[in-house]
């Protein structure tokens, strides 16, 4: 099938053709017909890279177009004057760049169509000259929701007359929190509009989404629900957690013509990660939200030119970005849902390329490896980590072919050959192409020297591409030492002090400088463990140590390893400190009972009173027979105040004082007084 056969105007195919495209997209090709002939609204389900932005741009170009044609020839001039001021579609999106990418988009197809005025209005820009803008009429508002209501807000926006409303990775902006935003645009715009919402994914929020805003709703799907990218290659490599920089590294040396987006979690890791690249003198930047707008649109701007190769970013920063030959996704860590793994992989392997997905994971990642393979439903390859060796050959021939393709300027350097020929006069052939070598991939001989090899962590099964397991339910069993690249803190505080896992997490992060990576967390009654990054320990103790927690002094130290009970503990404690660390290791192990807890001479080991437990307040105060007595017997001056009370206590005893040493001498309930 071919764009003509869609019913596009002779604009849109004219310039449909000068961009290059020819055949349609399957999403193309079921939508663009849908959106052209019926009214109803349509939920649209495709992957990443697939066209949905022509999808529906391309139908919403063309309807405004014959919409403004028809009304120009009304009778009134004024009702044309007033009919080309009105916006007649919104198109919202989650971020600036994907708000920014669909207006060039929109604006390329509509090359064509000089009446019809597309504008961008996203935040982080300044917001006057949006408003100017729309004062003098546009008609396709392609929209972040957060600018669009404050536009809204003061009066700037008029969204009375609107058609149509897109909600282009309409999942990502309900993830990121803008549920209330569209709920508020939505209630501003007619009611008879039509609604089309696009997404790469079918979560619960885009069902619920679309029952409470379209009407009727026909669904399109291409492909599979949630599927992975056809045409991207799904391969992670096992490491421990100290050496996933190294990895990194790694891969995209054995790739000399790779050109990849590197995602990370969190904003402060893809910092760190760019700028440790950038020293080790790779062609890397960092994309994220802490950058300003102007600053994110040179770094896209540097990456798009592939000025760039390799931009390190966020989820939520990388959104919609739609780059051309992007060869590599590198996975710096596996995102918390799948979902957020099918956006990432789609970045690559658009447009009917080939693409490849890299994940980089430790040991506690392995089970999200499991959770995306049944969600997307394709296989990941496990890789093994190329070596030293490998590397130097791979970037060896990329100097050989680079300069077997080099164009040679006869011209140009006729001048300068017999001067060059006269200083290497003494060099000969063998001398010249060792040093050419030499200076073009030097800096990975030297380092791949004397580079040790990485641990890859588990094995391979019988079929040859699953992991092996630890155990023989494939868990660490309790009382294990700590994974490898680990080290296992002891904390005094445990779950009757209140401390779960996200109190630990949240006492790391307030007290330890810079970033701290948690592991395991293991939560008992009066003491808890946690590991952290071997290099990371000393830092976690200098910062926890002596922290006041509810009137007590925290104490932690390294604990000790479980084959080696006679070995001290790692940290500076005292002894006193590390006979709790080996009393509460045998406890976790199941071997702390009553008749284990002797000590040499044969007597049972005495709980440590609240001061050696770290407490400094006591637990309240310690009443005594006297200070409740005065209750059942007041004296003169408490009378007074007794009779006051709403119920007064009986004078005094009657009868005998009892011998409370006996049983069952008080009753179970007060008595009640009249």
């Amino acid at each position: 099938m071919t764009f003509q056969e869609l019913g596009l105007s002779n604009e849109l195919l004219m310039a449909i053709e000068e961009a290059g495209y020819v055949h349609p997209m399957p999403v193309q090709e079921a939508v663009i017909p849908e959106l052209l002939t019926q009214d109803h609204d349509v939920v649209a389900l495709a992957q990443t890279g697939t066209g949905k932005t022509a999808a529906y741009g391309l139908p919403v170009l063309q309807r405004i177009a014959e919409l403004k044609t028809a009304e120009s020839g009304a009778e009134s001039e004024w009702r044309a004057l007033r009919a080309a001021a009105l916006t007649r579609a919104v198109i919202l999106a989650p971020t600036r760049e994907l708000c920014l990418q669909i207006t060039d988009d929109l604006e390329g197809f509509g090359k064509y169509l000089p009446e019809v005025k597309l504008l961008a209005v996203y935040g982080g820009a300044n917001i006057e000259p949006q408003i100017r803008a729309l004062k003098h009429g546009v008609d396709i508002i392609v929209a972040t929701p957060g600018r669009l209501i404050d536009l809204i807000n003061r009066g700037a926006a008029r969204l009375n007359d609107v058609r149509y409303v897109a909600l282009d990775e309409a999942d990502e902006m309900l993830s990121m929190g803008f549920q209330e935003d569209l709920d508020t645009i939505l209630e501003t715009v007619p009611e008879d509009h039509r609604t089309l919402l696009f997404s790469a994914t079918m979560s619960r929020e885009i069902e619920r989404i679309a029952k409470n805003y379209l009407t009727e709703a026909k669904t399109i799907q291409v492909g599979s629900r949630n599927e992975g990218a056809e045409n991207v290659n799904h391969i992670y490599y096992m490491v421990n957690a100290k050496d996933k920089y190294l990895a990194l590294k790694r891969v995209v040396d054995y790739y000399p013509k790779i050109y990849a987006i590197i995602f990370c979690r969190t904003r402060m890791e893809t910092q760190e990660v760019a700028d440790n690249l950038i020293r080790d003198g790779y062609n890397a930047d960092a994309l994220h939200g802490e950058l300003s707008q102007q600053q994110r649109d040179l770094t896209m701007q540097k990456f798009r030119q592939h000025r760039t190769q390799l931009l390190v970013a966020t989820d939520v920063a990388a959104r919609g970005l739609d780059v051309d030959e992007l060869t590599h996704v590198i996975n710096y860590g596996m995102p918390d849902d799948t979902e957020n793994y099918t956006h990432r992989s789609g970045r690559t392997g658009r447009a009917g390329r080939k693409g490849t997905s890299i994940c980089i994971v430790h040991l506690r990642e392995r089970g999200k490896i499991r959770m995306v393979e049944k969600t997307i439903g394709k296989d990941f390859e496990r890789g093994k980590l190329p070596s030293g060796k490998e590397i130097c050959a791979k970037q060896l021939y990329r100097v050989i072919d680079d300069i077997e393709h080099e164009e040679v300027l006869d011209e140009e350097i006729q001048d300068f050959l017999p001067e060059v020929q006269r200083r290497w006069e003494w060099l000969d052939k063998d001398d010249l192409i060792k040093r050419i070598l030499s200076r073009e991939f030097g800096r990975f001989l030297q380092y791949y020297a004397n580079a040790a090899e990485i641990e890859e962590v588990g094995t391979k099964s019988k079929d040859g591409d699953k992991l092996s397991e630890k155990g023989k339910k494939g868990k660490r069993q309790k009382g294990d030492g700590p994974e490898a690249g680990y080290t296992r803190l002891f904390l005094t505080i445990g779950k009757m002090d209140g401390f779960y896992a996200r109190e630990i997490i949240r006492l790391v992060n307030d007290h330890v400088r810079g970033k701290v990576e948690i592991g395991r967390i293991d939560l008992m009654k009066n003491y808890s463990f946690v590991e952290v990054p071997e290099e990371d320990a000393a830092r976690v103790i200098d910062g926890v140590k002596g922290v006041r927690i509810k009137g007590r002094i925290l104490d932690i130290e390294a604990a000790e390893p479980r084959q080696s009970s006679s070995r001290t503990a790692k940290g500076k404690g005292s002894d006193e400190t590390n006979k709790r660390n080996k009393r509460a290791q045998q406890n976790e192990d199941g071997k702390h009972s009553k008749r284990a807890q002797q000590d040499d001479d044969g007597k049972r080991q005495q709980k440590p009173s609240r001061e050696e437990r770290g407490y400094t307040e006591s637990r309240g105060r310690i009443y005594k027979k006297e200070d409740w007595m005065q209750f059942l017997t007041p004296g003169k001056k408490s009378k007074k105040e007794n009779a006051k009370r709403e119920h007064p206590a009986p004078d005094g005893l009657n009868g005998e004082e009892p011998d409370f040493s006996e049983e069952g001498w008080a009753r179970r309930y007060p008595k009640k007084f009249d």
